[in-house]
């Protein structure tokens, strides 16, 4: 491997935090094979697995705002999400080390054999190649299920937020968790294909782009590997004619503009039923006009820069297309003349299909809004996307809204809340969006081996087809 060097950048200042090299093959093979080994052990005893993740959990509070601030410098995220990411990373962990055995508990079926049974085993090494937004939670609430059941991971952290990565190895080393069972690789994307390509992973976990989820799933699939593809979303906020306007234009605040709006299940395309539309878009402006942007380490910062300078062309781009393609500009569209990668949170009006806003997934502080003529139009525009991840109904109606909900093609709705991942439930998308599922029972199920086990008494006679 060439010798190829890497800079982390702090998106508020534009000041080089650290730089990097990736790491030679030789030691990505060296540890590999420490996680080939540490499996053997490592996947034999269930509450030995238990009582390391119950330590993590209470080492990672501990070091709550340490782990914030990295975060916050190496991608931007205000430090109270920060400080709110690692309190959700530690319930994730207590709650697979609460419940995991309970998942992993063999199922007795009837058939005809004196005893048959369904055992969940673990598969091997995992790679897991992460993305920078939420630098600690998307690594943490995928090794969570998959170290409970008894796998190994090897993380490759985005190259954005390296050190991120770095910092669960280090609670994980001080822990004492044992060699090769949790490791951190440094590099970037050649990294990541190495591990694909490496004999010694027995299967693969992705989160980012579609682009590269479907190069990370071709390349799995040709070696056989099983993988979970965790992609991109544009996820749709309807506002029904009965809603509490109050209530869903804050919610609006809250989906789209979190993490500066760069988040997977964000709310990303706003349809809104036009007999309420003039109420909710003077209040959602008026709410998102309150908003502070600034330094992200100030506790009273509502809004940080976007991660990196091509993250801002391309957002300001998108918004400056769409206005000429016929949107109304209410609020923002431009980046702040100051340093650091600022853009001030922007809400369109007027918004139709064939704008990029809408067709073009915007991974920053916009909100596009159409307003249609009633539920069902909502529920077709919702629909029309590549992407399927997420979506937020608001209506006071609950059959209403259980209906709606059976109609939107997604993975997760949520009604009169914001779309967010939640341990207890299981988080994916379909089309665009991935396939396979992390978090709850079904996040442990993705790696495992589900091996059926039947007890004879005697050959079976009448066995006539496979």
């Amino acid at each position: 491997m060439l010798s190829l060097k890497f800079k982390t950048i702090n998106p508020a200042t534009e000041r080089i935090i650290n730089e990097y090299e990736n790491m030679s093959y030789e030691h990505l093979d060296n540890i590999l094979t420490n996680a080939k080994n540490a499996f053997v052990l490592w996947k034999e005893d269930f509450k030995k697995r238990a009582d390391y993740l119950y330590a993590f959990s209470n080492e990672f509070r501990k070091n709550k705002d340490d782990l914030a601030k990295v975060a916050t410098l190496e991608m931007g995220k205000p430090i109270r999400e920060s400080k709110t990411e690692v309190e959700k990373c530690a319930w994730a962990m207590e709650y697979f080390a609460d419940n995991g055995q309970i998942f992993m508990t063999d199922e007795i079926v009837n058939t005809d054999a004196r005893k048959s049974f369904i055992t969940f085993e673990p598969l091997g090494v995992i790679a897991s190649i992460m993305p920078w937004n939420f630098p600690y939670w998307q690594a943490l609430r995928f090794a969570a299920p998959s170290l409970i059941a008894g796998n190994t991971i090897v993380l490759k952290p985005a190259s954005a937020t390296m050190q991120c990565g770095l910092e669960i190895e280090k609670i994980f080393k001080k822990i004492g968790l044992p060699k090769g069972v949790f490791q951190t690789v440094i590099g970037n994307s050649t990294v990541a294909e190495y591990l694909i390509d490496s004999n010694k992973v027995d299967a693969v976990t992705f989160t980012g782009s579609v682009p590269v989820g479907s190069n990370v799933a071709k390349k799995s699939t040709s070696h056989l590997k099983k993988c979970v593809l965790e992609l991109g979303g544009s996820d749709p906020f309807i506002v029904c004619a009965d809603a509490d306007i109050d209530k869903a234009s804050l919610g609006a605040v809250k989906g789209r503009f979190i993490n500066c709006g760069q988040s997977c299940i964000a709310s990303k395309r706003f349809f809104v039923v036009k007999k309420v539309a003039n109420e909710f878009i003077e209040k959602f402006v008026e709410k998102t006009e309150k908003l502070r942007i600034g330094d992200p380490l100030e506790e009273t910062t509502d809004i940080g820069p976007l991660v990196s300078l091509p993250s801002l062309e391309f957002i300001d781009e998108v918004v400056q297309d769409s206005i000429k393609a016929g949107a109304e500009l209410l609020i923002g569209g431009q980046r702040l003349d100051k340093k650091g990668y600022f853009y001030k949170p922007t809400i369109l009006k007027d918004v139709t299909p064939g704008m990029r806003v809408v067709d073009e997934e915007t991974f920053g502080p916009v909100a596009p809004i159409t307003i249609v003529e009633d539920e069902r139009e909502a529920i077709r525009f919702a629909n029309d996307s590549e992407f399927g991840l997420g979506a937020s109904i608001w209506t006071q109606d609950l059959d209403k809204a259980e209906r709606l909900s059976r109609l939107v093609e997604s993975g997760i709705v949520t009604v009169n809340n914001v779309v967010m991942s939640d341990p207890r439930v299981p988080f994916g998308g379909i089309k665009n969006s991935g396939f396979g599922r992390e978090l709850s029972k079904y996040g442990i199920l993705e790696f495992v081996n589900i091996k059926s086990v039947r007890f004879y008494d005697q050959l079976m006679r009448n066995h006539h087809v496979e």
